[in-house]
């Protein structure tokens, strides 16, 4: 064994550990074979199983000490921390009145611009009230698919607005809104909607979400209810007011001086900019020229402008910006800091990258029974191959999350290319390689590029609405579904004499007991109660005429179109074969 420790990270490509080890590849990937891991040159193996294989081949190996990427410690001299605006998210069920309470508050027209009246983005605003004070909201998505970005909405607030309609209580989604709030450790404000509505009842919201673990102040518990027309504005004023109360309690506070640390809340590809992103500024200021680093990709601050579009040349925390300059397009809710130099910004962001491969630990090559019967379980199940594009990054993760969600154990999504902004020449080219489907979800798409789909018989969707574009994906699935063979047993007869006919066909005569004998079902033959085999029934016989079927308590022989070794005494089991696809 070489006496030099050879260090490598927690996860390695096979490629690489060859080339630390200064082996051919070949020997690595046939060691890895051995040990029942099928893995080729470019896939991902843990530290444990690279331990194994360095063992076989003679070398000792260590791991990699450094920690990883982490968030900028910053130095605040309390002296220059400043009152900053409360951020706060409005959560619910879907159609309970999210988007108009908004709508409301910005004085906007949102909703009315909305496929479905759905909001389909995180986007943030910053609006003044109750004397010129400022509230930013971060408007989170209202259908259900979107669970993951209104999670990441809940991270960074500071105050959560819970709405729920006063005609439809508590609903799935209000329910899961409640958690996300409690995980994120905000506050929480209860806004009871549409209180205008028949059928309204405000009492009875409290006391559904009082079995929820959501007490009114009024009822001696410690949250904020207030009731509201989101239509007529009844209210608003009121829960406004609730909120800056509330936030002067919280004395939130932050440093306006320093490099930005923020969250990313959206992201696409924007004609003529490039990679944008909305960032969330929580610390510090941003201005034009600034070193970021956003997650897996950093840039250099180009432009920026507000929610209003206007330009701007900084952004002070609590405020929402969307900046052009990244190298890519960022993922939401990747933590965005600036650094002095575009080169110090470089190095977190691909240090980040380098670790965000050991957060997808599932796509790591192991060595061990569990990983071993995960593979035999995967050849066995049938693919979709999709390519999926959106026009922004915040929709691309919901989209995967919620088809990734329709898997089950006969059928899997598999995204062969997946991206945001408009469709291109080589999602055909990727679609074509796999099940040729593109799933475009509000991206642009060209007149030549649908021609161009639809001469290389590639299936090119576009849709506007989440729900729709899920619905017709789990149709994809089924069609891919199993077929399931149902045996029905329809009767039994006891076998009361053998009859010679021919060396190659058995007759036999015999009482039905139950059900019926049927020509063309299948019958089991049992000795003892032991099976001894299956065969097909050619005829049914009654007083030398054939008949479709024989009845409970009748006589009658059968006939088998091969010779089947039976005795007196023995049972025939009848029974249909029907197949159907099994349901998703």
């Amino acid at each position: 064994m070489s006496e030099e420790k050879i260090t490598i990270p927690e996860i390695i490509r096979v490629g690489d550990l060859a080339d630390k080890l200064s082996v051919p590849v070949a020997d690595v990937i046939t060691e890895l074979m051995k040990n029942g891991v099928m893995a080729t040159i470019n896939e991902n193996i843990d530290f444990e199983t690279a331990e194994i294989i360095a063992d076989i081949l003679g070398f000792e190996i260590t791991k990699e000490t450094d920690e990883g990427p982490k968030k900028k410690e910053v130095k605040t001299d309390g002296k220059n921390l400043k009152p900053r605006p409360p951020i706060v998210a409005v959560l619910g069920h879907v159609d309970h009145g999210k988007t108009s309470l908004l709508d409301k508050i910005r004085e906007t027209d949102v909703a009315g611009g909305e496929s479905g009246g759905i909001t389909q983005h995180i986007g943030a605003y910053q609006v003044e009230c109750c004397g010129k004070k400022k509230v930013t909201f971060l408007d989170t998505p209202g259908h259900e698919a979107f669970e993951k970005m209104r999670e990441h909405g809940a991270k960074v607030t500071d105050i959560s607005i819970l709405i729920v309609a006063a005609d439809d209580g508590v609903k799935p989604q209000t329910e899961e809104a409640i958690k996300h709030i409690k995980n994120a450790g905000s506050k929480m404000v209860v806004a009871v909607n549409k209180i205008d509505k028949p059928g309204a009842d405000p009492t009875r919201v409290r006391q559904e979400l009082m079995s929820k673990g959501v007490t009114p102040q009024e009822w001696g518990g410690d949250i904020e209810f207030v009731d509201i027309s989101a239509k007529s504005g009844e209210g608003v004023e009121k829960l406004l007011e609730t909120i800056i109360a509330l936030s002067e309690v919280m004395e939130l506070r932050a440093d306006p001086n320093g490099d930005a640390q923020g969250v990313v809340v959206e992201s696409n590809m924007e004609p003529g900019k490039g990679p944008v992103a909305s960032i969330l500024i929580q610390n510090g200021t941003l201005h034009i020229g600034d070193h970021l680093q956003a997650g897996e990709t950093f840039g250099t601050v180009k432009s920026m402008e507000d929610e209003h579009k206007n330009k701007v040349e900084k952004a002070t925390p609590a405020s929402a910006v969307k900046i052009s300059g990244l190298k890519a397009v960022p993922e939401v809710a990747q933590l965005v800091q600036g650094f002095a130099s575009e080169k110090e910004a470089r190095v977190e962001a691909e240090k980040t990258k380098k670790y965000g491969v050991v957060k997808k630990l599932q796509n790591v090559k192991k060595i061990d029974a569990e990983s071993l019967s995960a593979d035999i379980e995967k050849s066995l199940k049938s693919e979709l191959g999709v390519v999926v594009k959106a026009d922004v990054v915040g929709s691309l993760e919901a989209i995967k999350e919620s088809l990734t969600k329709l898997n089950n154990k006969y059928v899997t999504i598999k995204f062969v290319g997946e991206g945001v902004g408009e469709v291109s020449e080589s999602d055909i080219a990727m679609a074509e390689l796999s099940d040729k489907v593109i799933i475009a979800f509000k991206s642009k798409v060209t007149p030549s590029i649908k021609q161009a789909a639809k001469n290389r018989g590639v299936k090119l969707v576009s849709y506007d609405v989440i729900y729709e574009l899920i619905s017709d994906v789990r149709e994809l699935m089924a069609e891919l579904m199993p077929v399931e063979r149902i045996e029905t047993v329809i009767g039994h007869l006891k076998v009361l004499a053998l009859f010679k006919v021919s060396p190659k066909k058995t007759v036999v005569g015999g009482k039905v007991e139950e059900g019926k004998a049927e020509k063309g079902s299948w019958a089991r033959l049992k000795r003892k109660g032991e099976v001894l085999g299956e065969y097909e029934v050619s005829a049914v016989q009654k007083n030398m005429d054939e008949i479709q079927a024989a009845k409970a308590g009748e006589e009658c022989g059968i006939s088998f179109a091969e010779k089947v070794k039976i005795e007196v005494g023995d049972v025939l089991e009848f029974y249909t074969v029907s197949e159907k696809k099994k349901e998703m």
